[in-house]
């Protein structure tokens, strides 16, 4: 079993600075002190604390993604996040740096992890996902002054930050646009709750739309719920039970698409025959579901590659003869056409 730098000091008698300032060759420790440490570090298997070698020499050269999954049936894994990821790792790969992933339980927001992060400096700048309309993860990134970028925008922070969004509100708008030029007049929207901001951006374009159509927005056509089967499936009878049912719903997730495409075969509703689905946003459950949906797509990788391109670019010791700049952007979503609708 490795020893700590505590194990040493007791095992010499000396303080933990002394033990500290010998292994890390300091000219104010005598010889024979440093050759005693040296001796004792090998014969009981001492291993460095990384984080505490990190805070003294001022990096960990690495970069910390705070990734949450929701609670419920998506166990199989982020399809969303995986090519993210790869762009996101690569990008930091050429500069030296280490892509870490802190996984919090299903349905934490990670708040106190968080802290953690920062507070033992266990990664040198952090990413955040799944951003809040209000998101106090961004309030607390802005007031300490720590390195961070994020996956999506939110109302927190002043804009004071690097931020890769896509553009959900247009996603939103042309999924409309395709229903209505296909003689749709009843779209539903289905969307995640938890406060998250992609969810209000897509149906603000959704109602912009249909007013924009001449349609008026029917209060009972929208549905929020977990952002999974689970949710898409508890939500979707909702709206399918309005006095005027849907020809047609927009979900605003893969997972809860699957779900909310299980419920409606449950009441004997064929999608793609008997209603239109339409998803935002494009994953490989979408591309092999049956009938396959039809769904706007990200540029994942690149966006991984990209975000990793604004968060050093906004860090002094990575962002080049510039200087440090804070760069924010929102991405287009592709129309992939398909069967369902």
């Amino acid at each position: 079993m490795a020893s700590s730098i505590h194990d040493l000091a007791r095992h010499l008698n000396i303080s933990i600075g002394t033990v500290s300032r010998a292994l890390n060759g300091r000219a104010d420790v005598n010889a024979d002190t440093r050759k005693r440490v040296l001796e004792a570090a090998r014969t009981l298997n001492y291993s460095p604390n990384q984080s505490g070698r990190s805070l003294r020499q001022g990096a960990t050269h690495s970069i910390a993604f705070m990734l949450q999954p929701h609670p419920g049936d998506q166990q199989y894994g982020e399809p969303f996040f995986i090519p993210f990821l790869i762009g996101l790792q690569a990008k930091l790969a050429e500069s030296g740096l280490d892509l870490i992933v802190v996984m919090g339980a299903p349905g934490d927001y990670q708040q106190e992890r968080l802290r953690r992060v920062v507070e033992t400096r266990r990664a040198d700048a952090v990413l955040l996902a799944w951003t809040r309309r209000e998101d106090e993860r961004i309030d607390y990134l802005t007031q300490t002054g720590f390195p961070f970028a994020t996956l999506g925008r939110s109302r927190s922070g002043a804009k004071s930050y690097p931020s890769l969004d896509l553009d959900f509100e247009k996603a939103g708008a042309d999924a409309v646009d395709r229903l209505v030029a296909r003689g749709h007049r009843r779209i539903a929207a289905v969307r995640p709750s938890l406060d998250l901001n992609f969810g209000y951006l897509f149906l603000a374009g959704y109602r912009k739309a249909l007013r924009r159509h001449g349609i008026e927005v029917a209060p009972e056509l929208i549905a929020s719920g977990f952002i999974n089967e689970a949710g898409g499936y508890e939500v979707t009878p909702q709206v399918m039970r309005s006095k005027a049912p849907p020809t047609a719903i927009i979900f605003n997730n893969d997972a809860m698409a699957l779900g909310g495409c299980k419920a409606l075969a449950e009441m004997g509703i064929r999608p793609g025959h008997d209603m239109a689905v339409t998803v935002i946003v494009d994953t490989p459950l979408c591309r092999y579901f049956s009938p396959a949906l039809t769904a706007f797509r990200p540029a994942l990788e690149p966006m991984g590659q990209r975000l990793a391109e604004m968060l050093l670019a906004s860090i002094p010791a990575f962002a080049g003869p510039e200087g440090p700049r804070i760069i924010r952007e929102v991405w287009p979503l592709e129309l992939v056409a398909r069967d369902s609708d």
